[in-house]
């Protein structure tokens, strides 16, 4: 009796958050339905399904946070809020026909190439084989929640939990609350929280800066006119991009253009902030920009409320009801909640990924992740990543990588049309030296600036931002060029272009 034969597909995607569903939608239109989309979790949405937490949004403007090819002109808020993002997503799965291709709640274990074949072989969590000729990991780099390292973390007896894994049978009302971590997520729920608890200790390790977010909600009329007039949505979003490209400008080249943010949130905590001590406290010690910076209307009045005590000293350990900092202060919580953000600088991470000679993508990002133009890697052919290292942004809407990607990839995808049953493999010397552009480019950066933060990675490195302009990224992604590239054939055969 023979085995039954191993499922093949052109093409597999892991994730089905904007990325993955951007990656369909596009091989859709290219005319490739031989494909599938793996997601562990039971729903779509990525980071948008994950981050439930009271008052998640987004810090870039709706209109241009969504696929230039599918505009929504009736958002409610000039920055969304987690709900509508998420039913976004769903709503263009829907439109157009990706929902069919997603296979939930399963997770790829493992993907090893075969130079014999020039295919990829996957197994996935639940021990089932599938083989494609293409790979796209469009896993993104805020998926995998980071716990710190506190001694006696497992102790405490209290509810804990990470905001992205928010625990809404948890109810906070009357609650003694700890809130480790002052990042994005903390901006959004402490504010929204503390009105419930009976106390909340934010342990902070360091300030961030932060702006005001210039949020409203949109009009009927202006959802209206946007739908009735889709030219001047248009030209709100190309409004939206040039405001928002133009700060490249003092993250990249000119750091002094930030300074008068700097000013602006001093002000600010003088204005919001009684007490002398936490006013000293929220001013940060390194240059703005060198960390995220982040918006919010209402963290620097929550700062100045009485329920809140504003902790500096560092955390020691966690007991079984209190945390305790490195003077001994020991602060009896009920409720533990990690606003620390996310494992971002691990990207495919825990998947186990061999490429050629039995490579492993973990022992070639040892040193640090790296990838040409933050999409293909030496050593793994026909393996395409989306939301790749050195592709993430401080000052622009990421969905616009993600189409300058997805093109990009498309554009191999369809050079391997061409000429079936090849892989291509990037050429070491053309990595390196885009590499080399990359990293010369963010010591002028105000990321480069001495500050510990999520975009450096365990040796120093920023392997997570676009130190440039997003039109120059676009630029570069518009064509690939298979000079670039070793275009291999089965048996290791090789030919040029």
């Amino acid at each position: 009796m023979t085995a039954p034969a191993i499922p093949h597909f052109r093409a597999i995607i892991i994730g089905s958050g904007f990325g993955g569903i951007l990656m369909g939608i596009k091989l859709r239109a290219a005319g490739i339905e031989d494909f599938i989309i793996l997601e562990k979790a039971a729903d779509l949405g990525g980071t948008w399904r994950d981050n439930t937490y009271p008052g998640a949004a987004c810090d870039v403007q709706s209109h241009l946070y969504s696929y230039s090819f599918e505009p929504k002109p009736d958002w409610n808020h000039k920055f969304a809020h987690q709900d509508e993002i998420n039913g976004y997503i769903h709503h263009c799965a829907g439109k157009y026909g990706v929902l069919p291709h997603i296979r939930f709640r399963t997770e790829l274990y493992s993907a090893r190439f075969d130079e014999k074949d020039n295919r990829w072989h996957l197994r996935t969590g639940d021990g089932k084989a599938l083989t494609t000729d293409i790979l796209i990991a469009a896993t993104g780099q805020l998926n995998k929640p980071l716990f710190p390292a506190i001694e006696g973390r497992d102790a405490f007896q209290g509810e804990a939990f990470h905001s992205a894994r928010w625990n809404h049978d948890h109810d906070l009302a009357g609650k003694r609350v700890a809130v480790i971590g002052t990042g994005a997520s903390a901006i959004q729920f402490v504010p929204e929280i503390l009105p419930k608890v009976a106390s909340l200790a934010l342990f902070q390790r360091s300030a961030p800066w932060v702006i005001r977010k210039p949020d409203r909600a949109f009009r009927r009329w202006e959802k209206k006119l946007f739908a009735a007039l889709p030219l001047l949505e248009r030209l709100y979003r190309a409004f939206l991009y040039c405001s928002y490209e133009s700060r490249a400008l003092a993250f990249t080249r000119f750091k002094w253009l930030l300074e008068p943010w700097t000013w602006a949130v001093k002000r600010r905590i003088r204005r919001d902030v009684r007490d002398p001590q936490k006013r000293e406290a929220l001013v940060p010690d390194y240059k703005i920009g060198c960390k995220r910076i982040l918006l919010s209307n209402d963290w620097y009045p929550a700062m100045d409320d009485d329920r809140l005590d504003l902790v500096t000293d560092p955390v020691a350990r966690i007991e079984a009801d209190a945390v305790v900092t490195r003077h001994g202060n020991r602060h009896t919580v009920d409720t533990i909640i990690y606003g620390t953000g996310f494992r971002a600088t691990e990207f495919l991470s825990p998947i186990h990924i061999t490429g050629r000679n039995s490579r492993e993508l973990a022992d070639v990002w040892k040193d640090g992740a790296e990838a040409y133009k933050g999409i293909v890697v030496n050593g793994f052919p026909n393996l395409f990543i989306v939301y790749g290292p050195n592709t993430n942004l401080g000052h622009n809407s990421i969905i616009y990588m993600l189409e300058s990607q997805a093109a990009y990839i498309m554009d191999c995808i369809h050079a391997l049309d061409q000429r079936p049953g090849t892989a291509l493999n990037v050429k070491p010397e053309r990595q390196q030296a885009f590499l080399d552009q990359v990293q010369a480019s963010m010591q002028r950066s105000v990321w480069a600036a001495g500050c510990t933060s999520w975009y450096v990675d365990d040796n120093g490195r920023n392997p997570i931002n676009w130190p440039g302009f997003t039109f120059s990224y676009r630029r570069q992604t518009k064509q690939a060029d298979l000079g670039d590239f070793e275009i291999l054939g089965p048996q290791q055969t090789e030919s040029t272009p």
